[in-house]
């Protein structure tokens, strides 16, 4: 249980529903899981040139069952630069990148 997944939500601008979405599933199932520190999802604003950035969504290991519900594919674990908590503990950041401090 130590795999990361990643999921392309398009265009920043089109972004927010799936995001807002993504929020409201985990909810219930943090909760049903005790609401570990550990079980979170980020997100990434990325930019390489366009003119509208592409968002990224990062679910951590513990959110594995959403992720794989929601079409995530497994990936290395995100560099802790430019993540944003979407869902989860605000404590989860610390937890999950100890080495990089808190954002």
């Amino acid at each position: 249980m130590d795999a990361w997944y990643c999921k392309s939500l398009g265009d920043g601008m089109s972004a927010h529903l799936p995001m807002h979405d993504i929020a409201e599933l985990f909810r219930p199932m943090h909760a049903a899981a005790g609401h570990p520190p550990a079980m979170a999802v980020f997100t990434r604003h990325e930019s390489d040139g366009h003119l509208h950035c592409e968002v990224t969504v990062f679910f951590s290991p513990a959110a594995a069952e959403l992720a794989r519900a929601l079409g995530a594919i497994a990936c290395p674990e995100p560099a802790p630069e430019r993540l944003d908590l979407l869902a989860g503990s605000p404590a989860s950041f610390a937890l999950l990148f100890p080495a990089a401090g808190t954002p």
